[in-house]
């Protein structure tokens, strides 16, 4: 369930957000179940920095739950992966799905939405699921990165966020990876064999929907190859929420 009001405060948060610059990854982790279990929950897309995170709880004994959003437009790598994974870690990821099959919301908005509407399409297909999962949880633990995009330089490990004002609900967003480089992670995943996506290797640095993912040029931001011909940086689901208080 969500955060109510007086759980935790804007400076608690921000005093543990200070603290976390210097704390070991797991050391993170461990805060986030020791104080709220299986209210916090891990949400990857399979990039580097989830998969690193993800790693660490495994091995520290942390059992959080964790869930993807699968916008049935992924990568047939990406789903493949996600198996790789799940025997892998040994563990189950939750797939959440949205309300329309991609030829259901081609019959009522027309064939390739995200050509059109990329922010609608982005919306309908990952915004809205996740929003629904964060009603049932009070940490949404993320591998968002500072150096992935000019849009997350500015991430803190530790955000409070008012997700339901007029229930009074806040969600708290965990961002353990924030500091960390693209070297340091992808160093972490070779010395630990953790499967990652093989479109890594053909210059697809971040990894999402088929119709809406490129390889990026040496030099380009991480995310550079998301929405090529829009001006577009996010899907949206860590806009959604608005300032963090």
């Amino acid at each position: 369930m969500t955060l109510h009001a007086g759980e935790i405060s804007p400076e608690e948060v921000r005093d543990l957000a200070a603290q976390f610059e210097s704390a070991p990854l797991t050391d993170i982790l461990r805060w986030a179940w020791e104080r709220f279990g299986a209210r916090a929950a891990i949400g990857t897309s399979f990039q580097g920095a989830g998969l690193v995170m993800i790693h660490h709880a495994v091995e520290a004994g942390l059992p959080f739950p964790i869930f993807t959003l699968d916008t049935q437009l992924l990568f047939k790598e990406t789903y493949e992966l996600k198996n790789r994974l799940e025997n892998f870690f040994e563990v189950k990821i939750e797939s959440l799905l949205p309300d329309q099959t991609p030829d259901e919301q081609a019959a009522e908005l027309g064939a390739n939405l995200w050509e059109r509407k990329p922010d609608l399409c982005c919306t309908l297909r990952k915004v809205v699921p996740l929003q629904r999962k964060l009603e049932q949880l009070s940490v949404w633990m993320t591998g968002v990165r500072r150096q992935q995009s000019d849009t997350r330089e500015k991430t803190k490990i530790l955000e409070l966020y008012h997700f339901d004002v007029l229930r009074d609900h806040y969600i708290l967003k965990l961002n353990p990876m924030a500091t960390w480089s693209r070297e340091a992670v992808w160093d972490y995943m070779k010395k630990h064999q953790i499967p990652y996506n093989p479109l890594q290797d053909q210059g697809f640095r971040s990894i999402g929907c088929w119709p809406c993912t490129k390889a990026t040029a040496v030099g380009e931001d991480e995310r550079a190859g998301r929405w090529t011909g829009f001006d577009k940086a996010e899907c949206g689901i860590h806009t959604f929420l608005g300032e963090s208080i």
